[in-house]
């Protein structure tokens, strides 16, 4: 496949992952994951130039398929209270880089976000930003997201909770 032709199909599937996110159509975005999904945002630090900013041993979170689906179904009940109301949010995927690796079925996809969040009547927003570091497999001719590192640029996030997917 034509790398340009790649980088459309990669930017498609991204862009159709923030409309489903954008529109709280979270049974319809789990499908758009593999089974052995790794879903997971590091601990941003702040460190002396040349040292590592993301810590290895501490998470916002750390998901797999069943965790996700759980996170989703409990939205469904009186135990959603996080997102009750729901946020609305929009999602600005930029910057999409996409790479092949060994596996013919599997390309990495590296994207900048910014994710606007807002809730219920308040004049309070959100702005996240940052970067993702997606695998991505093709199967049965459409591509599925198995592995996302999101990569916050806030060390301290001021968001209330993250209840929310990158």
């Amino acid at each position: 496949m034509a790398v340009f032709e790649l980088e459309r199909e990669v930017a498609a599937f991204l862009y159709r992952e923030a409309e489903l996110l954008d529109s709280n159509s979270l049974a319809e975005w789990l499908e758009l994951l593999t089974e052995d999904i790794n879903y997971e945002m590091p601990v941003r630090t702040t460190r002396e130039r040349g040292q590592p900013d993301i810590s290895s041993q501490t998470g916002h979170f750390s998901e797999d398929r069943r965790s996700l689906e759980l996170r989703v179904k409990r939205l469904g009940t009186d135990f959603g209270w996080a997102e009750n109301p729901p946020s609305r949010t929009r999602h600005f995927i930029s910057n999409i880089r996409v790479e092949n690796t060994s596996n013919p079925d599997e390309v990495k996809a590296f994207s900048y976000f910014l994710v606007y969040r807002s809730r219920g009547s308040s004049t309070q927003a959100d702005l996240i930003s940052g970067q993702r570091q997606d695998l991505l497999r093709k199967l049965d001719g459409k591509w599925k997201l198995a592995s996302r590192l999101i990569i916050v640029d806030q060390s301290v996030l001021g968001t209330r909770n993250l209840a929310i997917y990158f």
